[in-house]
C-alpha cells in the first residue's frame, strides 16, 4: 500500500501537531490517524528571500513526514496574500466586490504552484496517492502532470464554488478550469458546490472533468470532541465563565474575523432581540470569540474597525452597571477551552453569508450535555445547513429572522431541545472527518484504477 501525500499551503507548525488548530488542519490529522505512512507537503508559514528554488526542510513526527519550504515576501504578497485571499477568496464567497485583479497577482499565483510541484517531485515514490487542498492550489496537479507525475491525484474545497455567472468575473476563469481537469477527482462540500463546478466545466467545454466531481461533506471526530467538552467543564476557564453568567443564559460565536462570517449582520440580529424582546435584557450574555485574521488586509482592518464600533454602540445603549450585552475577544482560544464553553452555552449563534461548511456548528453539537443541550441558530447559507436541518435556520441578512431564533432557542423547552439535538447529533455522527477522508480517498483509488484500467 503506497502512502497518502497531503498537500496544501500550509503545514501544521511543530508545536500544533498534536493539537491542531484550523479545520483543515484538524480534519487531515484525523485522515492522518488511518495511514500506514504519509507525507504533508506545503508552505512553512515563514517568508525568507532566496533565489531559485528553495530548500525543502523534512522531519517526522509519528507516522507523519512533514516536508516544507519557504515562500519570499514578494511570493507571499502575490500569491497568498493579493491573489488567493484577495480574488479568489472573495469570488468564492460571492464578494466580487472586494476583488482586486492585476495579472502581475495571477502571474505569482502560477509561479508559486509551478514552485510547489518542483520541490515536491523529488519526495513522491512509486504507488503514492496525492491529495491537494483548497484554493490555493487550484492549478498544482497540472504542474505535475508536466512534470511527469502519473499517480492519483485528487483535490478537495473547503470553501465554496461560486456558479458560472460569478466565476466567469474572473479574468483567467478559464485557465484554472483547464487545470482542474487535470485531477482525477474533485471533491467540495456540498451538492450546490458540485453543480456550481459542474457548471463551469460545462460551459468550458470541459465535459471530461464533469464526472470527476463529487459532493463530500467535511465533518469532525464528534466522539473525541465530546470528550474534550466533558473534560474541560471542570476546567479552570470554563468554571470561570460560568461563575461570571450567575445561572443566567449564554449565547456564543467563534469565528475567524472575517467578512465571510456575518459578524455585523449577527450583531445586529442580536441588537434587535434586546429591541424587540426586552425581557432577555438584563439576562442573557453574547460571547462572541473571533480570532484576527489577515491582519495586513486593509479591508480586515475596515471589517475590525466597525465591529468594534458596532459593539460599542450596542453595548452603551443596553448595558446595566452589572451587565454588559455582548463580551468580544479577538484573541484565539484554545480548542480544548472552547469544546467547554460550547457545553456550557445555552446558544450557539452560527451565521456566516456564505461558508463552506462551519464546524463550529458541528463541534457545538458533539459538545452538548444529552441530558440538557443547548439551541443551535444556523444561517441557511453555511455548508452544514443541508445536513443539520434541526436547527434553526436563519438568513443571516434578516435581522429580525435572527432575533426570532434566538428568542425561540431561549425559550425553547428541554424536551424540545432534546428532540432536536438527537436528530442532529445522529447527523454529526454519521458525518465524520474519518468517513469524509475514506470516502474521499476510495472514490480517489476507484478512478485511479478507471484510468489506468
Amino acid at each position: 500500500m503506497g502512502r497518502l501525500v497531503i498537500v496544501s499551503n500550509r503545514v501544521p507548525d511543530p508545536r500544533e501537531r498534536d493539537q491542531p488548530a484550523g479545520g483543515l488542519a484538524v480534519a487531515l490529522a484525523d485522515a492522518l490517524r488511518d495511514e500506514e505512512s504519509s507525507l504533508w507537503f506545503g508552505w512553512s508559514g515563514q517568508q525568507v528571500d532566496f533565489e531559485g528554488d528553495p530548500e525543502v526542510a523534512v522531519d517526522s513526527h509519528h507516522k507523519v513526514t512533514y516536508a516544507t519550504i519557504p515562500l519570499t515576501p514578494a511570493q507571499h504578497r502575490g500569491y497568498y496574500q493579493r491573489f488567493s485571499n484577495g480574488i479568489l477568496w472573495p469570488l468564492c464567497h460571492y464578494r466580487l466586490g472586494l476583488m482586486n485583479y492585476t495579472k502581475s497577482d495571477w502571474e505569482s499565483y502560477q509561479d508559486v504552484n509551478t514552485m510547489f510541484a518542483r520541490a515536491l517531485l523529488p519526495l513522491l515514490e512509486p504507488g503514492d496517492t496525492i491529495w491537494i487542498q483548497d484554493y490555493h492550489l487550484f492549478p498544482l496537479a497540472q504542474m505535475l502532470r508536466d512534470l511527469g507525475v502519473t499517480a492519483p491525484i485528487g483535490f478537495f474545497l473547503h470553501i465554496p464554488f461560486p456558479p458560472w455567472s460569478l466565476f466567469r468575473a474572473l479574468p483567467p476563469a478559464d485557465a484554472l478550469l483547464r487545470d482542474m481537469v487535470a485531477y482525477d477527482l474533485i471533491g467540495v462540500q456540498t451538492d450546490e458546490d458540485a453543480e456550481n463546478l459542474k457548471e463551469c466545466l460545462r460551459i468550458e467545454g470541459l465535459d471530461e472533468g464533469v464526472s470527476r466531481v463529487m459532493a463530500c461533506p467535511i465533518g469532525i471526530d464528534p466522539v473525541k470532541f465530546g470528550e474534550e467538552a466533558r473534560a474541560a467543564w471542570d476546567g479552570e476557564e470554563v468554571a470561570r465563565l460560568r461563575d461570571s453568567m450567575h445561572a443566567e443564559p449564554l449565547i456564543i460565536g467563534v469565528d475567524r474575523l472575517d467578512y465571510s462570517k456575518g459578524l455585523e449582520e449577527r450583531f445586529l440580529g442580536y441588537e434587535r432581540l434586546l429591541t424587540r424582546y426586552p425581557e432577555h435584557r438584563g439576562h442573557v450574555t453574547y460571547l462572541q470569540v473571533a480570532p484576527v485574521s489577515r491582519g495586513e488586509v486593509e479591508e480586515y482592518r475596515l471589517l475590525r474597525r466597525q465591529l468594534d464600533e458596532t459593539i460599542g454602540r450596542i453595548n452603551g445603549a443596553f448595558a446595566e452597571f452589572d451587565w454588559t450585552p455582548i463580551r468580544y475577544l479577538t484573541r484565539p482560544v484554545p480548542r480544548t477551552v472552547l469544546a467547554g464553553f460550547y457545553r456550557l452555552a445555552d446558544v450557539a449563534l452560527v451565521t456566516p453569508l456564505r461558508d463552506g461548511m462551519n464546524l463550529v456548528a458541528k463541534e457545538y453539537i458533539a459538545a452538548q450535555d444529552p441530558e440538557n443541550p443547548g439551541a443551535l441558530v444556523l444561517s441557511h447559507l453555511a455548508g452544514a445547513a443541508p445536513e443539520l436541518t434541526e436547527a434553526l435556520l436563519v438568513n443571516p441578512h434578516d435581522a429580525d429572522a435572527i432575533a426570532d431564533a434566538l428568542h425561540q432557542a431561549l425559550t425553547m423547552d428541554k424536551a424540545a431541545r432534546k428532540r432536536r439535538w438527537k436528530l442532529l447529533d445522529a447527523e454529526v455522527r454519521s458525518t465524520t472527518a474519518g468517513t469524509w477522508s475514506r470516502d474521499f480517498l476510495t472514490a480517489l483509488h476507484d478512478a485511479g484504477k478507471a484510468k489506468t484500467a
